[in-house]
């Protein structure tokens, strides 16, 4: 059996991290990226000592070069199964109300969260369509609700998820899933004020996430506290 490979974005801590976890413990080939290059040469040292092929690339996604090294990582892999477009941004913090939204910052959140993910989907689909493969992108509550200050980020995801929704219609050899994975112990939540210590860490959604991966489900918009009671 051919070993699958996946690309993770935002990996070197948080959710990326934890999924990128739980996916080695399934003997998937993994292509990290994050801005931070200890943090991912820290993440990449961790799981490759379990002996797991780990390829670490630091950069930022929303850089055209960095997501053309990213695909000839996949390409020199054998090709990609799993595309996991994680990595993203707050914006502006403290998180202003749309009245004192700066405009700039916020054509800077739509470029990471939303024209990354769709270029590398763009430059990825060949080698997806060819080997089956899906796309996951990591979207949020914010997306949908009205959260006070929330507008300028849940805007960027609510444009994620409208390109999934298309792109699930568009591609149905490819297996596209955008999933809320809720409130997470992280220190994007931390920086966004609220209280991360309350909330549960990310290796739960992970795990609920692996098992979406696992299934392969169909293509669709999920929650992860939706899917926690059907592992």
């Amino acid at each position: 059996m051919t070993q699958k490979t996946a690309l993770i974005t935002g990996a070197s801590r948080g959710l990326g991290r934890a999924i990128a976890r739980e996916l080695a413990r399934d003997g998937w080939n993994l292509i990290l990226n994050a801005r931070g290059a200890e943090a991912l040469e820290a993440a990449a040292k961790e799981l490759a000592s379990d002996g797991v092929p780990v390829a670490a690339i630091a950069g930022d996604v929303a850089d055209p070069e960095h997501r053309e090294r990213l695909v000839r990582a996949a390409g020199e892999a054998g090709g990609l199964d799993l595309l996991i477009n994680n990595a993203g941004t707050l914006g502006t913090t403290p998180l202003p109300r749309l009245a004192d939204q700066p405009l700039d910052d916020l054509a800077e959140a739509f470029r990471i969260n939303t024209l990354a993910p769709l270029a590398l989907v763009q430059a990825l689909l060949p080698t997806l369509r060819e080997r089956g493969g899906a796309i996951l992108n990591i979207t949020s509550d914010a997306s949908r609700e009205p959260y006070e200050t929330w507008g300028g980020y849940g805007s960027t995801k609510a444009a994620l998820e409208q390109i999934s929704h298309v792109l699930a219609a568009e591609e149905p050899d490819v297996a596209v899933w955008w999933v809320d994975p809720g409130e997470m112990r992280t220190e994007m939540l931390r920086a966004a004020g609220e209280d991360a210590d309350a909330a549960p860490p990310p290796e739960e959604s992970a795990a609920v996430l692996r098992h979406l991966i696992t299934e392969r489900s169909p293509s669709g918009r999920y929650r992860a506290a939706d899917l926690a009671g059907t592992r």
